[in-house]
């Protein structure tokens, strides 16, 4: 992996430090240290097989990896440890779902802050879990950036998908979610009603421009304060297709991040009980220029540098 971490090499003095510099890849769970930003990737995309989607997103993280490393390093203290990527060669799912988790509950017990690079969608329900595995007793809030609910009940004979997590997360109990950028012809009615169903808050793509923010905020902020931890999720496909081509499911109609997006995305960013992010579904197979990976690790970046 070691080749994918490079980037400009401006000099050794902090002052010139870009991601690359600062990134070590490690193996062992007990060298994390307290606000560390540690990174998995989620090379897989047999839910996005499972749910009919384009395949190809289990190719991403490398290729996100890349389009990080040259961003200069803004903090002083900032330290990155990078565990690999996890994959599902035999289509079983499940059980690279249940590894993530066991990976990021350690994460999380030593205090850093968990980075996961998908993949499919169906990195959610392993990301929550994860979080709950460390947390179990407390308030889990997360943030869904994303055209789709994905609370899709599983099909017979099909298992969990890209677009079951949050169906498979409400069937553990209450849950605490705002989806935002949710497209009303992309989501059937009884999706909708499912999220109505579960108490799964959102806010449409078109209610997303500049006027509306204070009540964005105030959205995002009723759901942060009455959580204990929070977690961010950013399905690719949220974003207008000639920003993000190279996602499974395209939206010609989707958001831009533009002026009012970045607002309330580092609003979000700025929380201090954001312990878990991960961005999902985009698909190098379909990309243009690397459009999507670019978007993708510039939205990662911005955590980078709160």
């Amino acid at each position: 992996m070691s080749n994918i971490w490079q980037g400009r090499l401006d000099g050794e003095e902090l002052l010139h430090h870009r991601i690359f510099q600062r990134v070590k890849e490690e193996r062992n769970y007990d060298n994390i240290a307290t606000d560390d930003f540690v990174l998995h990737g989620f090379a897989v995309d047999e839910g996005v097989r499972r749910n009919k989607g384009r395949q190809g997103a289990k190719d991403a993280p490398d290729v996100i990896r890349k389009n990080m490393s040259n961003f200069p390093v803004i903090l002083p203290d900032f330290s990155m440890l990078d565990f690999g990527n996890i994959t599902c060669d035999d289509g079983n799912l499940e059980n690279t779902q249940n590894s993530l988790a066991k990976n990021v509950s350690k994460v999380l017990l030593k205090g850093g802050k968990s980075l996961v690079l998908g993949g499919g969608h169906e990195v959610t329900y392993a990301h929550y879990l994860g979080i709950k595995t460390a947390f179990p007793e407390q308030k889990i809030g997360i943030i869904n950036l994303d055209a789709h609910f994905d609370n899709r009940q599983p099909e017979k004979g099909v298992g969990a998908s890209s677009g079951t997590g949050f169906w498979q997360i409400a069937q553990e109990g209450p849950i605490n979610s705002l989806h935002i950028g949710i497209q009303r012809n992309s989501n059937t009615l009884k999706l909708f009603d499912t999220a109505h169903q579960h108490g799964m808050k959102y806010i449409l793509a078109d209610e997303l421009f500049f006027e509306n923010l204070p009540s964005i905020y105030q959205r995002i902020d009723e759901l942060l304060d009455t959580v204990d931890y929070a977690y961010l999720t950013i399905c690719m496909d949220v974003f207008n297709a000639s920003v993000a081509p190279g996602v499974s499911a395209a939206a010609y109609n989707g958001i831009f991040a533009d002026h009012t997006f970045m607002h309330f995305y580092r609003h979000i960013l700025k929380n201090k009980k954001l312990v878990a992010m991960d961005v999902a579904e985009v698909n190098p197979s379909f990309d243009i220029q690397d459009r999507t990976a670019r978007l993708a690790a510039c939205l990662v970046n911005e955590w980078l540098m709160i």
